[in-house]
């Protein structure tokens, strides 16, 4: 039987031979059935050595599963691990994602700021901030929890942890009154930051906010956008008033970091030391698309192995685009796909927001809402969208004060009706 196809580099897989799944990736499997009985009670591991005929057969494990198992399930004596959390030797979070259930995820404690590390070191531009001490800023929802984000009303100097501030108190960047963007502008100019991080959307209004008062932060070194889909409007308005390298660094509270690349440039690489990454074919006409399989790496507490992350990635010889959630990807009725990136191509040279939804509402009928300052030629842009969407589609364009996110504190650009 072929070998499965993986994201990471071939070499460090190592030799494929006779069948046999790689030494180092069956190592990390044994480890994984070791450390979680979860797994050896769905589907039970020989002791010979594993081939990939096996190795396929192991099921991918879903978020839906982990809910509905519970997260003690990743634990042989999980009082063991209560006593671990009251001592602060593991930590705890909730992320509810885009499908909306909440999920309670287990780390050991360090596992979040050592995976991250890893993260940087992968990245050319991350890379010198990975090993010294440095200034962040980080604006996500409150509820992100890939960075542990506070969620009291602490004042500003107890928001500072290990060199990051964490900006918001709370979720919804649209609903901020504009003294709340007094201090957080302040709060920026006060840190002088290396490092801003956060959600894309996020990020953009607080461009817009920075550049309503007239402040500049030279310090800023690089820009993170992380927690959600970026597009090029949001990175065009984030560049103007922090004109610095752009990271597209995506991962997940359960998962981690898994790829890190420079924004818009579709050259993502997995970050190899954190995960395996099997790409797993998606449909036939989309030989390059894929879902993809995440098998954690090094991790003791609810490691992951063959977990569906719902995510779909397109690979280019430059490396990798995510594309998004498999549910927020629309397909014409030629079958071929639209994923944000075709919208973004799409849209008037000219055009500018600070973000945008492209929601369908019929068949061929779609609402696009934007967040501008001004209002702009509406016929031009649903044109152009029509063109793109293809198959008799009609676009009606409206210009919004504030697009609202979904429950989870998430955006999404493309909203196609649910099938």
């Amino acid at each position: 039987m072929p070998a499965p196809l993986f994201a990471n580099p071939t070499e460090s897989l190592g030799p494929v031979t006779n069948g046999f799944v790689p030494a180092v990736l069956e190592q990390e499997v044994r480890r994984i059935y070791a450390r979680s009985p979860l797994y050896g009670r769905r589907f039970p591991l020989h002791p010979e050595p594993l081939e990939w005929s096996c190795y396929r057969e192991i099921p991918a494990l879903s978020k839906r599963e982990i809910v509905e198992k519970g997260h003690q399930a990743f634990f042989a004596d999980y009082a063991a691990i209560e006593r671990g959390l009251q001592a602060k030797r593991y930590e705890y979070e909730s992320t509810g994602g885009t499908t909306q259930a909440p999920m309670t995820v287990i780390m050991e404690e360090g596992w979040w700021n050592a995976q991250t590390a890893r993260a940087y070191r992968a990245s050319p531009l991350l890379r010198e901030f990975a090993d010294r001490p440095y200034r962040k800023c980080v604006l996500a929802p409150v509820g992100c929890s890939s960075n542990l984000c506070p969620y009291e009303d602490h004042p500003f100097p107890h928001r500072y942890f290990d060199g990051t501030v964490y900006l918001n108190l709370s979720s919804d960047p649209f609903a901020f009154p504009e003294g709340e963007w007094d201090r957080i502008v302040l709060e920026l100019q006060a840190t002088k930051p290396e490092v801003i991080e956060g959600e894309p959307v996020y990020l953009s209004l607080l461009a817009r906010a920075t550049q309503r008062r007239g402040v500049r932060v030279p310090s800023v070194k690089a820009v993170i956008l992380t927690y959600g889909k970026a597009s090029t409007q949001h990175g065009r308005q984030i560049a103007e008033v922090f004109p610095a390298a752009q990271v597209d660094l995506y991962g997940s509270t359960e998962a981690g970091y898994l790829f890190v690349g420079e924004a818009f440039r579709d050259d993502s690489q997995v970050i190899d030391a954190n995960a395996f990454i099997e790409l797993v074919p998606w449909r036939a006409e989309l030989p390059d698309v894929y879902q993809i399989y995440v098998t954690t790496r090094d991790r003791e507490a609810m490691p992951l192995l063959r977990y569906h992350t719902g995510d779909i990635v397109q690979r280019f010889p430059s490396g990798f685009r995510l594309l998004g959630r498999e549910g927020n990807l629309y397909f014409r009725p030629d079958g071929s796909l639209v994923s944000p990136a075709d919208i973004d191509a799409a849209l008037p040279a000219d055009f500018a927001c600070w973000h945008y939804s492209l929601v369908q509402t019929g068949e061929t009928r779609w609402d696009f809402h934007y967040v501008a300052d001004h209002t702009v030629e509406h016929g031009r842009v649903e044109t152009a969208l029509a063109a793109m969407l293809g198959g008799g589609s009609r676009v009606n364009a409206f210009r919004r004060k504030f697009i609202a996110p979904a429950a989870s504190g998430k955006f999404a650009l493309l909203k196609p009706l649910l099938r």
